[in-house]
Parts: C-alpha cells; sequence; structure tokens
C-alpha cells in the first residue's frame, strides 16, 4: 500500500486513485467564533499542504450568494417559515452542483461554514417546522453527500447573541434576521443541534465554544487530527501547534 504522508497528499490520491474526497462542516449558533475558527482550521489543514476546498452556506455560489441575501435581510419579515426553508434548499441545490460534489469528486477536502445540520437546527426546530420536513427536502437535495466530520461549536444562547451584537456593532452593520430572533428562537436551535449531535455521535463532535480562540482551536485540532489519521493512509498528526497555538 502507498503511504500518502500530508506534504504531498493530494497528489498521492492521483495516483492511487483513492475514492473521493472528505466533507468537514462547522456548525453552531451564531455567535459562537465559527467563522474565526473554520479560518484557522483551514489555514492549519493548508499548512499541512492538504488540498481545501472553503466554502460556506447559505452562498457559496454567485446565486446562493444571492439567496443568502434575501435570507439575512432584517427588512423581510415577513418570509413564512417554508418559504425560507425552501430557499435554503435552493441555494444548497446550486452550492452542491457547483462546488461541493466537484471538489469531492476531486479528492479535495470541503470544508464548510454550515451545511444541512443547520437546516435541521434553524427550520426544523428554530422555525418549528419538524425534522420529517426538513428530512423531505434533504432526501431530494442533499441526498448522499453527507458530512464526513461535523464540528458543532456550542455555546448558551445569552452568550452567544451577546457576542454577536458586539461584532454587529464593531462593524457597525445592522444585526441579521436570524439574530434579530430573540433567545427563545436560539434556544430552540442549540437543543436542536444538540439533538443531531446525540443522535449521530460519530460524525458530530460538540466542542465548547467558551474561552480563548486559541483554546478552542485547540480542542478542534485534537479531533482534526484524529479524523484525519483514520481517514487518510501515513497522516501523521502535527504536534507543534500544540506549542505554538
Amino acid at each position: 500500500m502507498v503511504r500518502c504522508h500530508s506534504r504531498r497528499w493530494f497528489a498521492c490520491q492521483r495516483q492511487t486513485k483513492m475514492r473521493h474526497g472528505l466533507f468537514i462542516t462547522l456548525e453552531g449558533i451564531d455567535g459562537t467564533g465559527k467563522s474565526t475558527q473554520l479560518r484557522l482550521l483551514v489555514q492549519y489543514l493548508k499548512k499541512r499542504g492538504l488540498p481545501v476546498r472553503v466554502t460556506r452556506e447559505p452562498g457559496g455560489t454567485r446565486l446562493g450568494e444571492r439567496i443568502r441575501k434575501i435570507l439575512l435581510d432584517s427588512k423581510n419579515t415577513h418570509l413564512s417559515p417554508l418559504a425560507e426553508l425552501a430557499l435554503m434548499y435552493a441555494a444548497r441545490a446550486q452550492h452542491l452542483e457547483e462546488v461541493i460534489r466537484p471538489a469531492l469528486a476531486k479528492g479535495q477536502i470541503v470544508v464548510s461554514d454550515r451545511y444541512n445540520d443547520a437546516s435541521l437546527a434553524y427550520q426544523g426546530h428554530g422555525r418549528k417546522l419538524g425534522v420529517a420536513t426538513v428530512r423531505a427536502f434533504d432526501r431530494i437535495v442533499s441526498g448522499r453527500t453527507q458530512p464526513d466530520l461535523t464540528i458543532l461549536l456550542d455555546l448558551a444562547p445569552r452568550l452567544s447573541l451577546g457576542r454577536a451584537v458586539g461584532r454587529q456593532s464593531r462593524r457597525n452593520s445592522n444585526q441579521g434576521r436570524f439574530e434579530l430572533q430573540g433567545l427563545n428562537f436560539h434556544r430552540r436551535v442549540r437543543r436542536g443541534y444538540l439533538a443531531i449531535a446525540r443522535k449521530d455521535p460519530r460524525r458530530v463532535k460538540v466542542v465548547p465554544a467558551e474561552g480563548p480562540v486559541a483554546e478552542v482551536h485547540a480542542r478542534i485540532l485534537n479531533l482534526i487530527d484524529g479524523f484525519l489519521a483514520q481517514r487518510l493512509t501515513g497522516y501523521a498528526p502535527d504536534s507543534t501547534w500544540r506549542k505554538t497555538e
């Protein structure tokens, strides 16, 4: 068996004709520091010489980004929960077609800021549409394209919303539709996420999001290194981050 060490992993993947890329998602309610942790994770993976395709939802494509603006615009107060879900999956269908599936077929590691767990948590639980309704959309649109690993950043909604408001103040921008939904909404979303993690603990790893950024990053890298060591032949975790982060 050819051993694919991380620095030359992509070339080795092509040489040995390995079947597929890897799909990693980061999830969590607003204000958990998800975007920051995704950026740090991508930097780490690229430093290891791994082929990474970073993306986000809703969005990730030109059409998806236009839908994202509709979904996040706080002026769209009359958007129904079902219409919201349908728009999410319209953006996701385009995202899968243009970005995710082609990247996986090339053997890349796709790292996405949110994916279908967000629909279960936000629309299924937060909007009270129910898991069955979201699953019906997901079977048609996502199909067998499911994450290999999901990092769920968990934080109490009262703390996360405080962070989100502070972030918007620093950027001198208005709050989005979801941030304006109130504490009870975000509590339902968090319960939804934790229910997903309990149902699928092998895929969904809950990471406490309180504490300094570097500490949360270290927790994530422990999980990522273990995951990649199982999935990539010859992958050796880089111990230097434990000294430098």
